[in-house]
């Protein structure tokens, strides 16, 4: 887009955020008065509506209300969510200088990589063009959301996509049930109901969180001296230096999220290939509750497990496919033989001491949550139908390096044990070492 275009679109998310601090600025008034907060998005709507167009810049009535209903309904989760005891959700009150603006159908127009944002009356048309081409059908499209991410517009399409069809005895049969465990080496391990097994291996995003926290260490060390001190904030640098930590974010998530939505495709079509009705998912969110230090708490924070289960259901929703969670507790840690307690192994193989029984950690754990229902405790029945034919497939084959490693794709190739060093001419025939001269040091004196 044009210099203008950008500025003009930045302008529509900065009145955006007006209008959130507006709301918020509103019931702080309220609360300091001890009146009941506007939270309704009639109350809202009618509150911000005296003022008139224009208010809020080139923002349009319909993208203000947009953001009146995302704060209506944060209110309502909140208050949802503290009313079944969970105090530590907070209200929606933190000021955004961005805010994302959705239209719905009939107030933008699309043709074909154009599309016309709506603004407020009296001003010029905003047209922007897409980087590529939006692929559903035009009939589809139900809205479109200007957000901002790292730095850079994005123009997020939604669409009214229809559940796909089979012909007759080729869909997903829902007597077929396949289980599948959620975890961090492995985003999806899936243990089907043919003796068929899938292994969704996800060390690439793991490497990528790594080696992304230590390349954001390795940057700060360096910009230390040359970063601005308190009071030039505002400085040239200072914004150079924060817009590139914001691209440099901005593009780790994107590749993060890409291949988690790569792995969550590859369980699906394993399933639809298998004709799998029902995904029996282990719902893993109880540990997240758990206090586990401060390296353990980072990896759960970034193992993103609502996410995975968000992307896996859409995906397998539209697919036809039925996703139900249950209880996961004692799948990776009780032998489904013998039904007794296994000690936490240090690989990926689960033996147990008391049957000898042994097999892949996290496919008896996708077993075992297989013939578990919905909404009920841990009630493994004494047969579980173990993977005996199982697939391996990789998540994240985007990301640097990840070319045909199998541990850390950003690792560098392993050619010799140890560093060679620079070359050295032999010693003389004498055999005297060319090493430096060492000193000991014995009290006062010094020997050579």
């Amino acid at each position: 887009m044009t210099a203008g275009q950008r500025r003009r679109c930045f302008g529509l998310l900065r009145s955006a955020g007006d209008v959130w601090a507006c709301v918020l600025e509103v019931n702080a008034w309220r609360r300091r008065r001890q009146d009941a907060p506007l939270a309704g998005y009639q109350q809202l709507y009618r509150e911000l509506s005296g003022p008139g167009p224009g208010t809020f810049g080139e923002l349009d009535s319909t993208g203000a209300r947009s953001v009146l209903r995302r704060f209506s309904d944060a209110w309502f989760a909140a208050a949802k969510a503290r009313q079944d005891g969970d105090l530590s959700v907070r209200f929606p009150r933190r000021r955004r200088a961005l805010m994302p603006v959705r239209w719905y159908h009939g107030t933008f127009t699309l043709q074909g990589r154009r599309v016309r944002l709506p603004t407020a009356r009296g001003t010029s048309p905003l047209w922007v063009r897409l980087a590529r081409a939006v692929p559903y059908p035009v009939e589809q499209v139900r809205s479109v959301t200007l957000l901002c991410e790292g730095g850079r517009l994005f123009l997020d399409v939604s669409a009214e996509v229809p559940v796909a069809t089979y012909p007759a005895g080729e869909g997903p049969d829902p007597d077929r049930v396949a289980g599948v465990d959620v975890g961090i080496i492995h985003p999806y391990a899936v243990a089907g109901p043919a003796g068929e097994g899938l292994l969704v291996s996800g060390r690439a995003i793991r490497a990528e969180h790594r080696m992304h926290l230590a390349d954001s260490k390795a940057r700060r060390r360096a910009v230390a001296r040359r970063a601005p001190k308190p009071g030039q904030r505002g400085s040239r640098r200072w914004r150079q230096h924060r817009r590139r930590a914001r691209l440099v974010e901005g593009r780790h998530r994107r590749r993060v999220r890409q291949a988690q939505h790569e792995a969550a495709a590859t369980v699906v079509s394993w399933a639809v290939r298998r004709r799998v009705g029902v995904l029996h998912v282990g719902d893993p969110r109880g540990v997240l509750d758990i206090a586990a230090g401060r390296r353990h708490n980072l990896r759960l924070r970034q193992w993103q497990i609502g996410r995975l289960l968000q992307i896996l259901t859409d995906k397998a929703t539209l697919a036809g496919i039925t996703v139900r969670l249950v209880d996961e507790r004692g799948t990776s840690s009780n032998c489904p033989v013998c039904h007794r307690r296994v000690p936490k192994p240090r690989g990926r193989s689960l033996s147990c001491p008391h049957c000898q029984f042994s097999g892949h950690r996290d496919l008896v754990a996708a077993a075992s949550i297989a013939t578990r229902s919905p909404g009920g405790g841990p009630t493994t029945p004494a047969a579980v139908a173990l993977p005996e034919v199982v697939t391996h497939r990789r998540a994240g084959r985007h990301l640097p390096g990840a070319g045909r490693s199998r541990r850390d794709p950003r690792r560098p190739a392993m050619t010799a044990r140890g560093s060679v060093g620079p070359r050295r001419s032999a010693p003389p025939p004498g055999g005297e070492s060319l090493a430096p001269t060492a000193r000991i040091h014995n009290g006062a004196s010094e020997t050579r």
